[in-house]
């Protein structure tokens, strides 16, 4: 049985993607779910808490919180995942795109740990996961931008440690490299399904792996960065 059986988890943007693919594999470690997505997806999860949430709006935030510690009784682990991106050369993004990615990267991120955070103290071993990316790690060409709101994430989930850790939380950095999925794929985003990019990036599954890998580690440490790429990506930077 896993560590993980009986905790109780709040994962943004999961209603496909990455976000789908760890709901799925906590499932299956026994783990009680609220789904935030802009969707309200259970997933086909028994006894999942899903509500329509979209992550610029701190009220809704605070609402699926407020329903997941009213069903399951507590909150034990938020995985922060919800994003959007646009790539293409920095004169050329949209400034619609651009607001976006701060909107929902930056600012998702903050209003969902603040909303969560109250009973994430109160679990006394809780978890934040941010699901970065190898862009919050170093500025890459044609993903300035993106880049930016990930560079924010991986700071600001670092600065948490450092506050947090003591009081019995440990936050994590998920940093992956190209990840085969719909993002940014609707038109002006900069990818496309026919991109051959994509044929050796790797599944959300993997991503779902790792974030899992964090949270069973024994609560004696934990995993500050865990920075993985695809095998057909060469170096960066």
């Amino acid at each position: 049985m896993s560590t993980l059986a009986g905790r109780v988890a709040l994962i943004t943007g999961a209603s496909r993607g990455i976000g789908a693919a760890v709901g799925q594999a906590l499932h299956e470690r026994g783990v009680r779910l609220a789904l935030a997505s802009r969707s309200g997806d259970d997933l086909g999860i028994a006894g999942a808490v899903a509500m329509p949430c979209d992550v610029r709006d701190p009220r809704q935030l605070e609402e699926i919180v407020a329903a997941a510690v009213e069903s399951h009784g507590s909150l034990d682990i938020l995985v922060v995942n919800a994003g959007v991106g646009a790539y293409g050369a920095f004169r050329d993004l949209r400034p619609a795109h651009l607001e976006e990615m701060i909107d929902v990267n930056v600012k998702g991120m903050l209003y969902a740990v603040r909303a969560a955070l109250p009973h994430l103290l109160d679990s006394g071993a809780a978890d934040i996961v941010t699901v970065a990316s190898e862009a919050g790690r170093r500025g890459l060409p044609f993903e300035a931008a993106y880049s930016a709101s990930k560079f924010a994430q991986v700071g600001f989930t670092r600065a948490l440690d450092h506050e947090l850790r003591e009081r019995g939380i440990r936050c994590t950095n998920v940093c992956p490299g190209g990840v085969a999925t719909d993002f940014a794929m609707e038109e002006g985003r900069g990818r496309r399904p026919d991109m051959p990019e994509l044929a050796g990036m790797m599944q959300a599954e993997d991503v779902a792996a790792v974030v899992v890998f964090a949270l069973e580690r024994p609560r004696t440490h934990r995993m500050l960065e865990l920075a993985f790429r695809p095998m057909t990506e060469g170096a960066w930077g």
